[in-house]
């Protein structure tokens, strides 16, 4: 009867899920088609009736939305503009308004194997326009202040590179006079120096301000719930600073969140990506993020305001301001962090909860990477390095479980003796246990103590842009990237994309995320290794358990042919340690084990 039901349940599970998958393919998954055309439609239509005039001061101007272009020398304008070359970086800076709106990082590609450099500021007039703009602000300035629209003068210079700054002026006509020098390092750190003479009659009171804005989030971003991308800031007094995350999806909850804060740095994020202001860090600043509607554009900004500078006629006075706009590379955020003194600028690197691990892992799989040259053959190192660690844990564990296997005799006596009373089957269970000094939870202590390190290998390979497009052997060319191999190609050999399908291709490839039915090398080798590992494990008592931990190493074989190779590459590897491990240790107590059975079966065969 007991095996009956088990049967039955096993039998229902397995229903349920096939259930569950049909209904995702052919109900649900249409339904979310059908709302997100809608959603799509419902936006076109507000973009193309929206209308007005962007009132905040000192802002971009935005577009009307429905005359976006896709060609970027038209919405460059006929602006006169200045050319950004650096060895990382290539763009202009345009005149009016002084914006850096035009700006591609050349060391990294959209998509690996192509030559297309990451786009990083686009101008507006292009759909999801992304800049930062300085100015100046004052109350009845006659002649006015620098702003969005001042067509600056170039009189210094012809191309912004890390040796030759440029300069630009600007006179008002009414007695202020205004000198930018831009200048640019061989990073991504952009240093703007303003020097504003007063030759007038009479004292005028100005602030500087600095703003970086997107003209609506593309789709692409906001998306991930391990990942944050969005608005983010440090803000605080000297000693007492703390990290500020503002999230896409919840940006338009909070329109507007206000800092004061003396030093700091704000800005907007993407993944891998970073523009944040920075003033100097004994400034006394208000920072705030703004979410707002200007002509149908979900706007999103990032505002430094500084001081207002009282200038007395015939005095002039300076202000510096900075701009980080580009890869959020952990050594060159730590040299800033140390030379600028920002407070806490490593944490534009999201780095999670575990960031007392994950910083650290990163730092150890990057210093083996250093040696060896490949990130991947460090992440076997990295796994070596923590079994090693953890060999005292691991070989009491391993102790306890080897022991459980050769009283397994044992055990099997004790059910069938007391089988028709559970408790005196447990009780005498636990004596047993006591006798021979077994812990039956022993075996789970190396699994939890790996559950966090895992979570953190998977920030680091996820979140770091050291890791992106990271190679290791073979056909493996992205470790933060899904093995690209499928068993539906038979691993390459059948030329056609699972993904063309209409309604399986999501299930049948790992590259949407989520549970698939992809199989990869990796995720058929790892799953392979959990087998391995748990079929050198003492049976469970239970037999509905014992179904249940049989189908585990099939079901994770399928969940884990989505995340990213790299994470694959360190689980399997670390199987196979354990294996070694418990297979030398059930050796040494003489308990039973599938590899020797296996062993035994090829030499009775050959023989």
């Amino acid at each position: 009867m007991k095996n009956e039901n088990t049967r039955n349940m096993v039998i229902f599970v397995v229903a349920t899920a096939v259930i569950l998958i049909l209904y995702q393919i052919f109900i649900l998954g249409p339904q979310a088609e059908q709302q997100r055309a809608a959603a799509e439609a419902a936006a076109v239509s507000q973009t193309v009736d929206a209308g007005g005039d962007l009132a905040v001061p000192g802002a971009a101007p935005a577009p009307s939305a429905a005359v976006f272009t896709e060609n970027r020398r038209e919405a460059l304008g006929t602006v006169a503009r200045v050319p950004i070359q650096t060895g990382k970086m290539r763009g202009t800076l345009s005149l009016q308004g002084g914006r850096i709106d035009d700006l591609f990082l050349t060391e990294y590609e959209e998509i690996q194997g192509e030559e297309a450099p990451v786009e990083l500021f686009r101008p507006a007039g292009m759909e999801h326009a992304f800049l930062a703009q300085f100015g100046w602000t004052g109350q009845n300035i006659a002649g006015g202040v620098p702003g969005p629209n001042t067509l600056w003068r170039l009189t210094s210079g012809s191309t912004l590179t890390p040796t030759t700054p440029v300069t630009l002026t600007w006179d008002n006509g009414q007695g202020l006079r205004f000198t930018r020098v831009v200048s640019v390092d061989e990073n991504y750190l952009f240093t703007l120096r303003d020097t504003v003479a007063n030759l007038g009659t009479t004292p005028i009171v100005i602030a500087p301000y600095g703003r970086i804005e997107r003209q609506g989030v593309p789709d692409t971003l906001g998306k991930n719930q391990i990942l944050h991308e969005g608005g983010i800031g440090t803000f605080g007094e000297p000693g007492s600073y703390s990290t500020t995350q503002l999230k896409y999806g919840d940006w338009t909850k909070k329109p507007r969140e206000e800092f004061e804060s003396t030093g700091g740095w704000l800005g907007i994020t993407d993944k891998y990506w970073l523009a944040a202001l920075i003033p100097g860090q004994d400034q006394r600043v208000e920072a705030e993020f703004v979410a707002r509607d200007a002509n149908g554009l979900q706007m999103r900004e990032a505002r430094l305001l500084g001081e207002p500078r009282t200038i007395n006629p015939g005095r002039q006075i300076t202000e510096e301001q900075r701009l980080f706009a580009g890869a959020k590379r952990n050594e060159i955020l730590a040299d800033y962090e140390e030379q600028l003194g920002l407070p806490r600028f490593v944490y534009a690197i999201d780095w999670g909860f575990l960031f007392f691990l994950t910083r650290p892992i990163f730092l150890l799989v990057h210093w083996f990477a250093g040696l060896v040259g490949n990130f991947g053959v460090a992440i076997l190192l990295l796994t070596l390095t923590i079994k090693l660690i953890m060999f005292p844990l691991a070989n009491k564990s391993y102790e306890s479980l080897s022991k459980m296997r050769k009283l397994q005799p044992q055990m099997e006596k004790i059910k069938a003796q007391f089988k028709d009373d559970p408790q005196k089957q447990q009780q005498e269970t636990m004596a047993l246990y006591q006798r021979e000094k077994v812990n039956p939870l022993a075996g789970c202590l190396p699994i939890l103590v790996q559950i966090p390190v895992f979570y953190a290998l998977y920030k680091v390979l996820f979140v770091t842009i050291e890791m992106r497009h990271a190679p290791f052997f073979g056909w493996i060319r992205d470790l933060s990237a899904p093995d690209p191999t499928n068993i539906w190609t038979l691993f390459g050999l059948i030329p056609w994309d699972p993904g063309s399908l209409p309604l399986l291709g999501g299930l049948l490839t790992n590259s949407g995320g989520g549970f698939t039915l992809a199989l990869s090398v990796l995720a058929i080798f790892y799953g392979f290794t959990m087998w391995l590992q748990q079929a050198m494990n003492p049976p469970m008592p239970d037999p509905v358990q014992r179904q249940i931990f049989a189908w585990m190493p099939v079901i994770f074989t399928f969940i884990m042919a989505v995340f990213p190779a790299g994470l694959l590459v360190y689980w399997a590897w670390n199987n196979v340690l354990s294996i070694a491990q418990q297979y030398f240790i059930m050796n040494r107590y003489g308990a039973e084990n599938p590899i020797d059975d296996f062993i035994a079966k090829l030499r009775n065969k050959a023989a």
